[in-house]
Parts: structure tokens; C-alpha cells; sequence
């Protein structure tokens, strides 16, 4: 008697206490870090889900660039029958479903966890040679628990490089920052002669800029993938929220803006006379020294918070740091001469008074 009144205790034991087993919902996620839709669904589709459901859902991610990977997404195709128009990545798999598509994710995913939720959850899929992972290798932990060195590693050889640019540009941006604080304090000296050519690289490099810029805005605007070189992972860059200003301003057309202001200062610098030409070329400095400062920004981002570096963005970085190499110069030397250095005297104005 007293052995069953125990057994009935111990059976009632986590309801009597509250602690009544919740419904969980499991579903695994094949993915691929290259893919731009995958990063989407990762990073804007599935993270609400998460916060809203907490432990309720877990979600097992499954990189297909992997070998052992690769070996249970072709065991999912097996097992479910999934057609070659439906193979690709993002793949989500919930109980039997299958969910292809950074469309049918987030438009199906949320009413199945809701109507599994209630029906008392759904185990994981039985999927061939598939091993429920630890809970800190589901999703919520794996997105909030990513190092840097992490990050770094997703794309090491364009993280590597972009991460020696960014030492060279600050370290370049901080030298022309005390050239320019020399000529305040009436230090520094323009050259006698400035390159010829200097000028005209300008406008060069500012068109080239511009072509880039225009093909990141078609790229950010349109959603579609971009063409990348041998390394770097331009996609997941610009599918990323740092690819727009305050969520809505494409980066690309930030640059495309940039580099015509740069034109129209050139030019006007060109061909414009006197005081004019000389407030041109202090806007042409500016405008490149703020350029170079945002594109250091952009480019700290890459490697060390988003994991990934996009060859076009590094392209257009370099162009507008050398923008900066070809403007210094004569930027500051127009400055000081529309602007008196400090500690200079100012001849005094004679007033004339009435006899």
C-alpha cells in the first residue's frame, strides 16, 4: 500500500509542484553559410520565433558544406522523397514536412509550431543517422554564443585580408589626421609641385567607385545574389542588416551619392577660379576623409561582427582610401589658405574718422 501511494506521489509530483512537463517542438534546419536565403531565414525569419517560444521550440542547424552534413541532407532527400525542383537550401524539417524557401519558411513555419504546440508538440524528424544535438548546439544558443574568433574563421581568407586593410587604413587615416593638425598649428608645408597626374587619377578612381557602388545598390536593392571573386562570401554581406543605413538606406547607394559628390567637387575645383576652386578642394577632402572613415567602419563589421567579407565593399574601401592619398595634399594646403593658421597676426584695419 504504501509503495503504490509513493508511486502515485511520484507521478504527480512535477504537476502538484507546477513543473508540468511543456510541449517542445523540434525541427531541423539545413543551411549553407554562402547562401543568402539561408542567412535571411537565419537572421530575420526564425530569431522572433525563438524569443516568442523559448525551449518550446528547438531547432538542430545542419551546414550541407560539411561532410557529415551533406550526408544526412542526402539522407533527408532519400527518406522523404523530396523532387529535384524542391532540393536546396534552406531546407526545414518538421515532423514529416518539409520546408523549402526563405518563403515557405517564414510563411508556414509559425502556424506549424503554434498547431504543434497545441497538439502536445512534435519529436524530431526521423531522419537516417540523425543525433538530437546538446541544447547548447541548437539555434538560440549557437546565434547568441558566437565568438569572434568564430566569426573570423567563417571566411578566413577574406576576413584575414580584410582585417590587414583595416589596420592600413587606420593607420593611414590617423597619419593624415596629424598632418592636418601640423597645418593648424603651422607645421606642415604644402609640396612646391604636386603630380599632374594626381589630378587626373581622381576622377578615374571616383568613376570606377561609382561603378561599384551602382552594382552593390542593384545588389542590396533587388535582393538578388552578387557575382564574387574566388574568397569572400559577398552575399551574406549584403543580405546582412548592416547592408542598409537605419534598415532602409541601401549602403550601396550611400556610395553612389559619395562618389558623385566627389565628381561634382573635382570638377568644380577644375575648372572653377580663385576662392571657389579652393573651397572645392577642401569639400573634395572632405568628402574622401569621411568616405574612408565610414568604409573603416564597414569594414571592422565584416570580419569581426557579421563573419564574412565582401571582395566589392573591399574594392570600393582601397578606391576611397586612395581618393583620400590623392586629396590630402591639396585639401589642407586650400584650407590654410582660406583659413589664417593659428597664432598668425592679422594686419590690423585702419578706421578713418571724420575730420
Amino acid at each position: 500500500m504504501l509503495s503504490l501511494l509513493m508511486a502515485i506521489w511520484i507521478s504527480l509530483w512535477p504537476v502538484s509542484f507546477g513543473l508540468a512537463a511543456q510541449p517542445v517542438v523540434r525541427a531541423v534546419l539545413f543551411y549553407s553559410p554562402t547562401c543568402p536565403h539561408c542567412h535571411k531565414v537565419m537572421t530575420e525569419d526564425l530569431p522572433p520565433l525563438q524569443e516568442q517560444y523559448g525551449d518550446q521550440l528547438q531547432i538542430a542547424l545542419v551546414n550541407v558544406l560539411e561532410p557529415e552534413g551533406q550526408r544526412l541532407y542526402r539522407a533527408a532527400i532519400s527518406h522523404f522523397k523530396i523532387p529535384p525542383e524542391r532540393q536546396g537550401v534552406p531546407t526545414l524539417i518538421v515532423g514529416t514536412q518539409i520546408l523549402v524557401g526563405s518563403w515557405e519558411i517564414p510563411e508556414q513555419f509559425p502556424q506549424i509550431v503554434a498547431e504543434g504546440l497545441a497538439a502536445g508538440g512534435i519529436d524530431w524528424p526521423a531522419l537516417p543517422g540523425f543525433k538530437p544535438p546538446k541544447k547548447s548546439q541548437l539555434f538560440g544558443s549557437l546565434t547568441s554564443q558566437v565568438s569572434i574568433a568564430e566569426r573570423i574563421r567563417q571566411d578566413m581568407p577574406a576576413n584575414a585580408i580584410a582585417i590587414v586593410l583595416l589596420l592600413l587604413m587606420i593607420i593611414f587615416a590617423v597619419w593624415v589626421g596629424a598632418q592636418i593638425w601640423r597645418g593648424r598649428k603651422g607645421l606642415w608645408q604644402p609640396a612646391p609641385d604636386m603630380a599632374a597626374w594626381r589630378d587626373i587619377a581622381i576622377p578615374i578612381l571616383a568613376v570606377i567607385g561609382l561603378l561599384v557602388a551602382f552594382y552593390l545598390s542593384y545588389v542590396e536593392i533587388t535582393e538578388t545574389s552578387a557575382v564574387c571573386g574566388p574568397v569572400g562570401d559577398c552575399n551574406t554581406v549584403q543580405q546582412s542588416p548592416y547592408a542598409r543605413l537605419f534598415g532602409f538606406i541601401p549602403i550601396g547607394l550611400l556610395g553612389v551619392v559619395g562618389y558623385i559628390a566627389i565628381l561634382a567637387a573635382w570638377l568644380v575645383a577644375r575648372l572653377g577660379r580663385g576662392r571657389t576652386a579652393e573651397r572645392a578642394r577642401v569639400a573634395l577632402l572632405t568628402f574622401t576623409a569621411f568616405g574612408t572613415v565610414f568604409s573603416i567602419y564597414l569594414t571592422f563589421l565584416e570580419p569581426f561582427v557579421i563573419g564574412a567579407t565582401c571582395a566589392w565593399c573591399l574594392a570600393s574601401a582601397i578606391i576611397m582610401t586612395a581618393l583620400l592619398w590623392l586629396t590630402w595634399q591639396p585639401g589642407l594646403a586650400a584650407w590654410l589658405t582660406l583659413s589664417p593658421v593659428r597664432g598668425r597676426r592679422r594686419p590690423r584695419r585702419r578706421h578713418a574718422h571724420a575730420p
